[in-house]
């Protein structure tokens, strides 16, 4: 009973529920993936309530150890890994496979958390946090994986805003961000490529480059009000939508669950995410402030572009929707995050006292 009591109810119930939908939505599809993601969920489920007994200021020695632990099995999974729809991304481990680009997530908040609660943002601290991730970030990307690669741009450059960095670098940095956007489409893949010219004009090339698009929208669309019912959806169940059990599960859930359940998984994000946002506000040092936005940032990044990407308002980049999409790797790295949050609560300060920043 003492170890119930000292859960953190909010983030524990939003975390099953969403988890609950998740496997629900893949048992209608199939029973033995559905089987796979509860243990999946279960595992990360251990891992959270594992991470958030501790306080999470004794990782803190750790970081640079696990950092360049990661770094090392981006390495290997480049040498040792298999190839799957031409990425090498896995690490083979018997009856699991591990995904580093995942677990790098979560990795590189704890190194910046640490790194900017201890140094001002200044130019040379800017460009030596931006070092830190290059190397995780460039191996991921050789893999390929583009979107794995983009959230942990985004977990840099939503620290770099927590670490109080001057309006006027952030309007640099941003217009550098700009000047660098058409210059990175010659380091694209071809297939990346695509994606983006079929974003642009999906109907160009309907069966090709632009058939993910319009099979999302007309997915989501066909749900209506309250869907089709679970098993029902004709664009998912007749293998018209790709990949709807990761990528575009957002669409399936659209379509079998309606536009009811779509914003039954938005509330549950929002309530998630506004609570994870007031435990940065009563964090008890810079540290766990900052571990939170990293969190927030990874979070956000993620719900936003995967579901902008299954109603057609962002390019196709491959990124998985926190703790909805089947697969270990992403929700296990996701608790982990969340577990850092709830190790955050519980060492928060009084909301009254003063403020470390002031």
């Amino acid at each position: 009973m003492k170890f119930f009591s000292s859960l953190n109810p909010t983030l524990t119930i939003c975390s099953v529920l969403l988890l609950s939908i998740a496997i629900l939505v893949i048992y209608s599809s199939s029973k033995e993936l559905a089987l796979f993601q509860f243990i999946f969920a279960f595992l990360g489920i251990a891992a959270y309530f594992f991470i958030s007994r501790f306080d999470y200021r004794s990782i803190r020695n750790l970081t640079v150890l696990l950092y360049f632990a990661v770094v090392a099995l981006l390495i290997v999974a480049a040498i040792l890994g298999f190839e799957t729809r031409g990425s090498v991304r896995w690490i083979p481990l018997g009856v699991i496979n591990l995904q580093p680009s995942e677990i790098a997530k979560p990795i590189l908040i704890l190194l910046l958390a640490d790194f900017w609660s201890k140094n001002l943002p200044s130019w040379s601290n800017i460009g030596r946090s931006l070092l830190w991730a290059t190397p995780p970030a460039v191996l991921i990307f050789n893999q390929p994986d583009l979107g794995s690669t983009l959230t942990l741009f985004a977990i840099w450059l939503g620290m770099l805003f927590a670490a109080k960095v001057s309006f006027k670098k952030v309007a640099l940095i941003i217009f550098m961000i700009i000047l660098v956007i058409p210059i990175s489409w010659f380091s694209l893949r071809d297939y990346q490529k695509e994606r983006l010219s079929g974003f642009l004009d999906p109907h160009s090339d309907p069966l090709g480059r632009g058939y993910n698009v319009i099979q999302s929208t007309i997915a989501v669309g066909s749900g209506e009000i309250f869907g089709r019912g679970l098993g029902r959806g004709t664009q998912s169940r007749l293998q018209f939508l790709p990949e709807f059990r990761t990528d575009f599960i957002f669409a399936s859930i659209a379509e079998e669950m309606g536009f009811v359940g779509s914003l039954l998984i938005l509330a549950l994000y929002l309530i998630l995410i506004i609570y994870c946002l007031k435990v940065a506000e009563t964090a008890f040092d810079p540290f766990g402030f900052l571990l939170v936005i990293g969190g927030v940032s990874m979070l956000c990044f993620q719900i936003v572009v995967n579901i902008g990407m299954n109603i057609g308002l962002v390019p196709i980049t491959g990124i998985t929707l926190p703790l909805i999409s089947y697969g270990g790797n992403s929700l296990i790295a996701t608790m982990i995050a969340l577990g850092l949050i709830a190790s955050v609560a519980r060492y928060k300060r009084k909301i009254d006292s003063p403020s470390y920043s002031e």
